[in-house]
């Protein structure tokens, strides 16, 4: 493949992305369901290649000639790389030029959160591997790692489900990260709309103070587009142009957090190979994604920044910039190359995963929620329904409709959380090990593991956090 068709191939995604937008714009369901434009110009995408278009110009006239529908061959092999690109470039940015507080204040404000999101996390895991090895395993004949689909789904979203294709692909289940993206699209939907719908009900038993009425939100909320009395700055320009650009400088940042995962990462595959796997036949990293391991070259370009960056050159709203550039594309290239062929093959099972998360996401926060969280728990709790369901943005964009002028710790808590909880689940660690786990352990060790888990958060947050409830 030459650099021009890959360079062609970016720039035809790059216009996707804004007739994404523009479709936002003019439709109002899409704006009422708060859905991001790469989504949609994601689903553009995908009727319009082999998927939809191509099936259909082929089973009409028996024609091969339209097989990518209206894209080339090259620009679907371009786009089919980008996620397990780009989720490296995610991952690598949660950390740096990210203040970290002090951990005890990040145990006593974010602790419920940290309580609650694990809870939920390590449930969703025994609801999907209880489901595999009772259900879709026996009856359907799929890999037990299916079980991980949920979690690596709904709380981890479509960046993670793409990330992890190489790793579905080496377990020889390759259909799994079609399964996974298709359960992000479910649960960004369901997490919309099931958060809208608590909310209309807050609002009608008076539950909150702060509630501000779905049919209040803004011109902002609504279309995307600020207004040009709320616009903020995205970026400071911290170095300067003519010595380096500070875009490039901060792009670069992230590409050594990329570069140092990888070392680390390399590192544990050899020593897994010299050690213990070769002595035990036990292999994990082999299977281990890259981009968590990113996350924590990030974490040490954080901490030696936090010790040596006294001209402060680090600025965050760049990195985020960065960040939120390559999760548009990465989502908009993985709806794109989406299979609907696969989950039109595994339809059952991919109705059943996905009942299950919403229905247990669903009950975990109406159950868990106002006994964990002492204060405020509807508030803080939207925050942690929505990145169950649908990721942390879904999770922060509910929390802004029930408290858009910050009067409560919603945020402040939901961001410290992510200190403690992303590293882990969500697509931490633990999400990206959870498949090489049960291919080398198998489902049942893992259901105990997780299940000792989810009670013992769930003890935490209901004796610890949850009997210091104080009235708001």
């Amino acid at each position: 493949m030459s650099f021009d068709a890959i360079a062609f191939a970016l720039v035809i995604i790059s216009v996707i992305l804004l007739i994404g937008k523009w479709i936002r714009l003019k439709v109002p369901l899409f704006q009422k369901l708060f859905l991001p434009s790469s989504i949609i110009g994601g689903f553009f995408a995908l009727l319009l290649g082999p998927e939809v278009l191509g099936r259909m110009v082929e089973a009409t006239t028996g024609d091969e000639a339209m097989a990518f529908g209206i894209f080339t061959e090259d620009m679907y092999d371009v786009w089919a790389e980008l996620p397990g690109l780009l989720i490296n470039v995610v991952f690598a940015c949660l950390f740096i030029g990210f203040a970290i507080p002090r951990l005890q204040e990040v145990w006593r404000t974010g602790g419920p959160q940290v309580a609650l999101g694990y809870t939920i996390s390590w449930a969703q895991y025994v609801v999907g591997i209880l489901l595999a090895i009772t259900v879709l395993t026996p009856i359907f004949n799929l890999d037990p790692a299916v079980g991980a689909l949920i979690e690596i789904s709904f709380v981890g979203g479509h960046g993670t489900a793409a990330g992890l294709g190489d790793t579905f692909e080496a377990i020889g289940f390759p259909e799994g990260q079609d399964l996974a993206l298709g359960l992000a699209t479910i649960g960004i939907l369901s997490g919309v709309i099931i958060g809208i719908i608590f909310i209309n009900w807050a609002a009608r038993k008076g539950i909150t103070n702060t509630l501000a009425h779905p049919k209040d939100l803004s011109t902002d909320q609504k279309t995307g587009i600020v207004q040009k009395e709320n616009r903020e700055s995205a970026g400071e320009l911290t170095t300067s142009p003519i010595s380096i650009e500070p875009l490039a400088f901060h792009a670069g940042l992230v590409g050594l957090a990329i570069f140092i995962g990888y070392l680390i990462l390399e590192f544990f595959v050899w020593l897994e190979d010299m050690t213990w796997g070769s002595a035990y036949d036990l292999y994990l990293f082999e299977y281990v994604p890259l981009f968590p391991i990113a996350m924590i070259g990030g974490i040490i370009i954080q901490i030696v920044i936090a010790k040596t960056d006294r001209s402060e050159v680090v600025d965050r709203p760049t990195i985020s910039r960065i960040q939120g550039f390559a999760l548009d594309i990465l989502i908009v290239s993985a709806m794109a190359t989406l299979s609907l062929q696969v989950i039109g093959d595994n339809i059952v099972p991919f109705v059943l995963l996905a009942v299950a998360g919403i229905v247990l996401n669903v009950v975990m926060f109406m159950f868990l929620a106002p006994r964990m969280i002492p204060s405020y728990w509807f508030e803080r709790g939207m925050g942690d329904l929505g990145q169950s369901t649908g990721v942390a943005a879904t999770g922060i964009m509910l929390m802004q409709i029930v408290d858009p002028e910050n009067r409560t710790p919603a945020l402040q808590a939901f961001g410290y959380k992510q200190i403690l909880f992303e590293p882990m689940v969500g697509g931490g660690l633990f999400t990206a090990a959870s498949i090489p786990f049960i291919v080398q352990f198998g489902p049942v060790p893992v259901l105990i593991a997780v299940t000792i888990l989810m009670i013992a958060f769930w003890l935490l947050g209901v004796l610890y956090f949850g009997k210091n409830k104080a009235e708001r």
